[in-house]
């Protein structure tokens, strides 16, 4: 049976002004190479969700990879992309793994993941079959951005935590951050959150604050530790830690389109009658992980800056990075190396992280030319980031709505019923930005272009 690429040109070069298509490829030692490429892009944010949940780093790496092979499979090998950890996660996960109400915290942490990729799952059937416009009306750029930004600054409060538990290695890392995003061109630049990382981690072992000892006992070769979801009948209690899961799923496809329309406009404009497949892809690719006990998964945008920095935006080369991270996961090894990874050093990069996804939030505002002279911009958002970032809760019995979901619900439940009210009243302005409310850059990708 043939493979489904074409040589482009001879194999080796790319003429400017040309790009290598999704359904061409170069000769495959080079697709080789870029598919390793691929893998060093993803894999500083990838392993950073589990390690800052709790989640076994090589069952998500292990499941990262094989989502990206679904996700190759169902869009037929039309869209380029990788599917890494989500940052949307972190914060229901973090606060899923420290309530005291279940008594599987990592179980209902993984049973809020397989709700939120059926969910998904559902979005991208409807997508296929009814076009993505509903999207757009229900978040607009500043309801969208508004919801981005509020997921990220909620949890500033873990990254001091985590810095004030080692500040000389938080600091360090922290600064070589910042200094590598500026300091490197190309694609080291769009590493700087892993190149701080291995920084802080040599200053963290420097002073003694590294256990290897579960890595000197860890096996070369070795299945990821799976986990299973709770059971919401056996333990009800699961059910009241859902909300807070529930808008992950619209930055999820507020991260797929937006990563679709960035591969269409930079390859081929047809890719994006590939969304429905997109988002089912990827809501397929979150339920399997989270039965098994990996963190969430979206497309990347770090990714997408190596595509842009190459211009091989060959699907061949994603196949390979995904058998990569396979591999990665089929080894406890590298799980206990990741594990290894101190408080201080989570401390430093999370304060740039968690900053920077606020931040996509507001250039999703900037790159739509939201309007902030016009009311109902104003109190959407401004509503909607201050009960995110104080994290205002609401109980209903056993449901606990947190800053994340009431921030969400605001943010939609004002945009659109202050508009009902202005235009029956005959005060609605007219509108000043486009309705591409999923266009924005994904939060999981801080440092892509």
């Amino acid at each position: 049976m043939p493979l489904p690429w074409t040589l482009h040109g001879d194999g080796t070069h790319v003429a400017p002004g040309e790009v290598v298509a999704p359904g061409e490829r170069l000769s495959w030692p080079r697709t080789i190479g870029l598919g390793a490429q691929h893998v060093v892009a993803m894999f500083g944010a990838t392993f950073l969700v589990p390690i800052i949940t709790g989640f076994p780093p090589a069952t998500t790496l292990f499941f990262s990879g094989l989502g990206t092979i679904l996700f190759l499979l169902i869009t037929r090998n039309r869209v380029p992309s990788y599917l890494g950890s989500s940052f949307a996660f972190i914060a229901p996960i973090t606060a899923a793994m420290a309530a005291d109400r279940t008594a599987d915290p990592m179980g209902a942490a993984l049973f809020g993941i397989v709700v939120v990729g059926i969910l998904l799952l559902i979005v991208g059937l409807v997508v296929q079959f009814a076009g993505s416009r509903w999207i757009d009306a229900l978040m607009p750029p500043v309801v969208a951005g508004a919801i981005v930004a509020l997921i990220g600054l909620n949890l500033a409060p873990v990254a001091r935590d985590n810095f004030e538990a080692a500040p000389l290695t938080a600091l360090v890392t922290l600064t070589a951050v910042i200094v590598a995003s500026v300091a490197f061109r190309g694609i080291l630049g769009r590493m700087s959150i892993l190149l701080g990382v291995a920084v802080g981690y040599v200053v963290a072992v420097l002073q003694g604050e590294v256990d290897f000892a579960a890595v000197g006992e860890a096996a070369w070769v070795g299945l990821p530790a799976f986990h299973l979801p709770a059971n919401p009948i056996a333990d009800a209690a699961v059910w009241g830690l859902l909300p807070a899961f529930l808008p992950v799923v619209l930055v999820l496809v507020a991260e797929n389109v937006g990563h679709i329309r960035g591969v269409a406009q930079m390859t081929d404009a047809s890719i994006n009658a590939s969304t429905g497949r997109a988002l089912f892809a990827d809501g397929l690719a979150t339920t399997i992980a989270g039965f098994f006990g990996g963190s969430g998964t979206t497309t990347y945008g770090e990714n997408i800056g190596v595509m842009a920095a190459t211009r091989v935006y060959s699907t061949a080369a994603y196949w390979v990075a995904g058998g990569f991270a396979v591999l990665l996961g089929l080894s406890p090894k590298v799980g206990a190396v990741i594990n290894t990874i101190p408080p201080g050093v989570l401390g430093g990069v999370t304060t740039a992280l968690y900053g920077l996804i606020g931040i996509i939030g507001v250039k999703i505002w900037v790159d739509n030319r939201v309007d902030f002279t016009n009311p109902v911009n104003q109190f959407t958002a401004a509503t909607a980031l201050v009960v995110g970032i104080a994290d205002f809760t609401f109980s209903a019995g056993d449901v606990v709505f947190n800053g994340i979901a009431l921030g969400t619900i605001a943010a939609i439940v004002i945009y659109h019923l202050m508009r009902g009210i202005a235009r029956l009243r005959g005060t609605a302005t007219p509108a000043e930005q486009p309705a591409t409310g999923a266009s924005a850059t994904t939060p999981d990708a801080p440092a892509a272009p």
